[in-house]
């Protein structure tokens, strides 16, 4: 599948709350989650208002300008805290692609892409939260040199370095 990257810019925003309830693991045989979960806060502040001070991203699309996936960092506080907060200067990753774009490389490319960003803006480190069973995000992550910092629930914090 040919693809593409750009920026992500505010006018992306509707399109990251897509990818944001995308993101959401739920194992096999278990219900998804209702989509009223993206009005929620804790949640919401993940793609409300992209383009702020400090929020980094990409977009994945096919040669038809179809997006596929994306790829976010956004900065959160202590008091108001990321599922993979880990402190002040360390921004939170969210990635999710759509069903038919996963296992394309689409992934890993956005990876690489945000990965350059950060670096460009020398940003040291970066954090994500993950379900342990989500095999192939773990793969993935593991593969950029994210380590487990934490359990928060069902999910591990993991950080890595800006390489």
């Amino acid at each position: 599948m040919p693809y593409k990257l750009r920026p992500a810019v505010p006018e992306d925003e509707s399109f990251l709350f897509e990818m944001l309830y995308a993101s959401l693991f739920v194992p096999d045989g278990e219900k998804p989650f209702d989509r009223k979960v993206l009005n929620e806060p804790w949640l919401m502040k993940y793609a409300e208002g992209w383009g702020r001070k400090g929020d980094l991203g990409c977009i994945a699309m096919d040669n038809n300008g179809v997006m596929l996936g994306a790829i976010t960092s956004r900065y959160f506080d202590r008091a108001n805290k990321g599922f993979g907060y880990v402190s002040d200067d360390v921004p939170e990753l969210s990635m999710a692609l759509l069903d038919g774009a996963r296992g394309k490389g689409i992934g890993t490319a956005l990876m690489k892409s945000l990965f350059g960003a950060l670096k460009d803006e020398h940003i040291a480190r970066v954090s994500l939260s993950v379900d342990p069973r989500n095999t192939p995000a773990m793969m993935l992550y593991e593969r950029f040199g994210f380590q487990e910092v934490g359990i928060e629930g069902t999910s591990i914090t993991m950080v890595a370095i800006v390489k």
